[in-house]
Order: structure tokens, then sequence, then C-alpha cells
């Protein structure tokens, strides 16, 4: 299978969360092949469809005050934040062609991370019954799925130099007990960030058994601006 992979930048959380709209769209068509769509967002609390909304400490008044968006949205898990020093990573795949089980798809981009990871030496893993990548007994990173028709959107957050204190304002995942953690803090020092998301596409390669192609921003913007107008 082959895999374009694009990093489309800064951007608002609405902006990526319609983007992947439009190609999970055409992928149901096969007007598109897969893709892995890489950003980091400017500062947003998303929650998922099981969140507690208890888990946002700060009103969402307050937050909007702040210039943060909220936004409720169609993926499994939680509350989160994105935001700057955190890669985001958006596959949409046709599981038809890989394996139509969940369970294997999430285990799967855990092992992606895993093992990017490993490249800095950070010793990450997995914790029973959660899902998320942990290292030193914090989560570094979030996982939130949705699948439509075994086509998948949404996907992972790695902390790759994130300030943590935004954290401060939710229960992350809705998980009491445990912390979060960022490659830069275990590491006490800054991660390039565009080093750490080539790692990510090659593992993702590795892992889901997938041939890289890499796309620019613009390209996929006017493949999916121009398919759009063959399916409308």
């Amino acid at each position: 299978m082959r895999l374009a992979w694009i990093d489309i930048g800064r951007t608002r959380y609405a902006e990526a969360w319609d983007l992947q709209r439009r190609i999970l769209e055409l992928r149901h068509y096969g007007m598109i092949e897969d893709v892995l769509v890489f950003t980091e967002h400017e500062k947003v609390y998303t929650l998922g469809k099981g969140a507690n909304d208890n888990h946002l400490l700060a009103s969402e008044e307050e937050l909007k005050k702040s210039g943060i968006d909220v936004f409720h949205i169609d993926r499994g898990g939680d509350v989160t934040y994105h935001g700057p020093g955190q890669i985001v990573g958006y596959p949409i795949l046709d599981l038809s062609k890989y394996k139509t089980d969940l369970h294997w798809y999430l285990r799967g981009l855990e092992e992606v991370i895993i093992r990017t990871l490993d490249e800095y030496d950070i010793v990450a893993g997995r914790e029973e019954g959660m899902t998320g990548v942990w290292a030193q007994g914090e989560k570094i990173a979030a996982i939130g799925v949705k699948i439509s028709r075994w086509v998948t959107m949404h996907g992972f957050a790695l902390n790759v130099n994130t300030d943590l204190r935004e954290f401060g304002r939710i229960i992350p995942c809705g998980i009491f007990h445990k912390g979060v953690t960022s490659m830069e803090a275990v590491l006490g020092r800054e991660v390039p960030m565009d080093e750490v998301q080539s790692h990510l596409a090659e593992s993702f390669s590795s892992v889901f058994g997938c041939e890289l192609m890499t796309v620019s921003r613009e390209d996929l913007l006017r493949v999916v601006d121009e398919r759009s107008l063959e399916h409308a």
C-alpha cells in the first residue's frame, strides 16, 4: 500500500478537522489514496464522544477569552490538549486494505510512537486497560480515533516540546492518577520537530507496511479541491 505523507504546518483546529472530513469522504469513494497528515495546532482543547465536561476545569468562556478554542468532536476518548510543540498525526486509512480491527489499529498507532521514541533512547510503552503511550509513568502521547465504514480519521498527539502547564486546565484523557510528560521533559532538551516527524513517518511505514510518498500541502489541497468538485 502507498501512503501520502503531508506536513500542513501550524493550523487552527477547525481547519484541520474540516480537511480530515473532506479527505475521509474522498477515501470512502476511492478518489484519494491513504493519507497521513501531520500538523501542529494552535492552542485548543478537544472533547471526544465519551468526554465528561467536568474534566475541562476552566470554563469554555474563560478559555475563549484567552484565545483558546474548545471543540466537542466525533472521536473516541475524553478531553485532551493540542498546541505548539506537539506533533499531531491524522492517518486517513482504508482499514479494509489492512485489517478491519479497531484494537489492532490502536495498538499499531501506539507501536509507531514507541518505535519513534526508541530512536531517542526513551523507554516507552503501554499501560494495561488504557490507550496511549507512556514514559517514566506519565503519558507522552494520546490517541483518539473515529472509524467510518473502516476508514479512519483523527489519530495521535505526541508531546515533543509541549508546554505541559496547559494540561493543568483539564483532567487529561479523564485519567486522575497519571501525569503527562514530553520528549523535552524526559531528555532535558528541546527536540527538533521536523526530525521527530520524519521518524514518525518512517515508523508508520514500518508498522503498517506502507510505501511512503511525500506530498506538499499545496498539492494535497489542490487534489482535495479538484476531486471534491468531481464528487459533488
